[in-house]
């Protein structure tokens, strides 16, 4: 253990686990970020995968690329001064603290879009304007544009402050409306609207189970009530891997928490990310076939090349 004095008044100390956290949690992102980015270059190449729950799912894996790269900013910056045992906060400290609020926000609710537009499918399935492509894009656009602006409050106020201790930028956790302004948009209210929208399906898929309903559509609800749970699965990774910053948040209301909370919540959020990106390829069946199509020949289109070679 290491320690470099600041002032007169304060002494940082260096822990010894915290350049192997760093390095790991860097690893991590980095791997995250080329998943997303090899996913949504297929999405967007592949014209199978032009369709409108694809535009979704291609719109959670351009904003997951964002997200990861401002985490990675994040983590580098913290693996530069834990290495070099200093205290420095760069011009770009505050935007990387803003940024992580609007691509958390922004990467939630599209989480949010896909659950919602499935919904639309099975409950109103004659609303077929809903479901266009043109409507979808509005939606998303809608998304970003609030997660880009909600968090303008703490950009302009200066309320984003460097900790030491923990390397970064982002507001103290302590009892204060922008604690909860922040957790509400960022976090709970995607969340909260995606599990809500699951619950109603389940309800409505149920009733359809009960009613005499054709075959062909009870079959469409429940594939799509399927895609709502996998849906539902990707989000309850992420309330999982964020429960230590949620709980951090509370605590913060009525005792004094752990100095290094935020490192701690951070090594969760970003294991986290890695995770998302593999069940969001596992459970994204065009994209897998996609993939598939193009790694992975059948062995019937190898066979005649092979047997052409041998003739010739």
């Amino acid at each position: 253990m290491n320690s470099t004095s600041i002032n007169d008044s304060f002494v940082l100390i260096y822990e010894s686990w915290f350049l192997p956290i760093d390095v790991i949690t860097n690893v991590c992102i980095l791997i995250g970020i080329i998943l997303a980015l090899v996913f949504f270059i297929f999405i967007l190449l592949d014209k199978t995968c032009h369709t409108v729950p694809m535009l979704l799912v291609g719109n959670s894996c351009f904003i997951g690329i964002i997200f990861g790269i401002v985490m990675y900013a994040m983590n580098l910056f913290k693996l530069l001064n834990d290495v070099q045992q200093n205290v420095y906060r760069d011009f770009f400290c505050n935007c990387r603290g803003y940024l992580g609020y609007a691509t958390c926000s922004i990467l939630n609710f599209s989480y949010f879009l896909q659950a919602m537009y499935r919904y639309v499918r099975v409950v109103y399935p004659n609303r077929l304007f809903y479901q266009t492509a043109k409507f979808q894009l509005l939606l998303i656009v809608l998304t970003w544009l609030f997660g880009i602006f909600y968090p303008f409050h703490f950009l302009f106020t200066g309320e984003i402050l460097y900790d030491i201790r923990n390397q970064i930028c982002q507001l103290p956790l302590h009892l204060s409306f922008s604690i909860i302004y922040m957790a509400n948009f960022a976090y709970m209210t995607p969340v909260a609207l995606t599990f809500i929208v699951y619950m109603k399906l389940v309800y409505y898929v149920k009733k359809m189970g009960k009613r005499i309903t054709p075959a062909n559509v009870l079959s469409r609800a429940k594939k799509d009530l399927q895609m709502v749970q996998r849906t539902v699965v990707l989000v309850s990774i992420l309330i999982i891997y964020c429960l230590p910053y949620a709980v951090f948040i509370f605590l913060s209301f009525i005792i004094t928490i752990p100095t290094y909370h935020f490192r701690i919540s951070y090594v969760f959020i970003d294991a986290s990310y890695l995770f998302v990106m593999i069940i969001l390829f596992q459970f994204t069946d065009p994209l897998k076939a996609s993939i598939k199509r193009k790694f992975l020949r059948p062995q019937n289109d190898i066979a005649p090349t092979v047997i052409a070679t041998i003739i010739s």
